[in-house]
């Protein structure tokens, strides 16, 4: 018998799909998309991809944080950002590139998440400090694939090459670059706030597996503040920018998702 939750992610994916196909067909046709029409088939995905991923996370005993679930939302969370952002600013193509990372991410949550995770006892500043994590944590990949097309785009300008695929189908360097730090910002002051959530709520770092995390993310804090602090004071740019923002949130990755997935995955805790 096919589960509920199966005919939901069924739907997101299909809901997903035909916003990718809409949005990539009206911008190789150099046709405007219409935003609402958009709009309405993201958000009936993102509506859809939600409503999995609670069924799966709250539990009755209490909140599931599968390693697999969070990059669901992570992936889903990243990709309502982007679309409110669309809404004010001219960076709709980007979602070209959200959707499908919603899309893997939802997939991975539905078909491999494990009922080991789950956290029976939870206070206020834990769950707020999870929030705050997972929102850092979206806002920052949002930023890293901003860094990545920015540094496609650059390499476009600089070897003027004749057919400049990124270079037409994203907004101005400029505008992507300007989004670029708007974007660190955000995500630098979320993951300082998770970090100073974590260090007042969170007990028994070294028993609870949490201190090469806890590392991971102090190095990654400081390599971003680095940057902005480089780009506000001595005008860093470019290519520099684009090198400190993928190393950082590879750091960060490699801290959040990394060690959650060696310790779920391979050790079993």
């Amino acid at each position: 018998m096919i589960s509920l939750p199966l005919v939901y992610t069924i739907l997101a994916l299909i809901a997903y799909t035909s916003s990718f196909w809409y949005l990539f067909i009206r911008l190789m046709s150099k046709r405007s998309p219409n935003l609402w029409c958009y709009g309405l088939m993201v958000g009936l995905g993102l509506v859809l991809h939600s409503t999995v991923l609670y069924q799966d996370m709250m539990t009755p005993i209490g909140v599931n944080y599968d390693v697999f679930n969070l990059m669901s939302f992570t992936s889903g969370l990243m990709l309502a950002l982007s679309l409110i952002l669309s809404l004010i600013r001219p960076i709709l193509p980007l979602n070209l590139i959200g959707t499908p990372v919603a899309a893997f991410g939802l997939i991975l949550g539905f078909a491999f998440s494990q009922p080991n995770q789950i956290i029976e006892q939870h206070s206020l500043g834990l769950d707020l400090h999870i929030i705050l994590s997972l929102s850092a944590y979206a806002v920052l990949l949002m930023a890293t694939i901003h860094a990545v097309l920015l540094w496609f785009q650059d390499r476009e300008l600089k070897k003027k090459q004749k057919k400049r695929i990124w270079v037409n189908l994203l907004p101005p360097f400029q505008v992507m670059e300007s989004l670029l730090f708007d974007l660190i910002i955000t995500g630098f002051g979320l993951l300082t706030a998770a970090l100073l959530f974590g260090f007042f709520t969170i007990d028994n770092f070294f028993a609870q597996h949490l201190a090469h995390k806890t590392a991971f993310s102090i190095i990654s804090w400081f390599l971003y503040g680095a940057l902005l602090i480089g780009h506000y004071k001595f005008g860093w740019r470019g290519r520099k920018a684009i090198r400190f923002t993928i190393t950082g949130f590879v750091l960060l990755a490699i801290g959040f998702m990394g060690s959650k997935f060696v310790l779920e995955m391979i050790l079993g805790r």
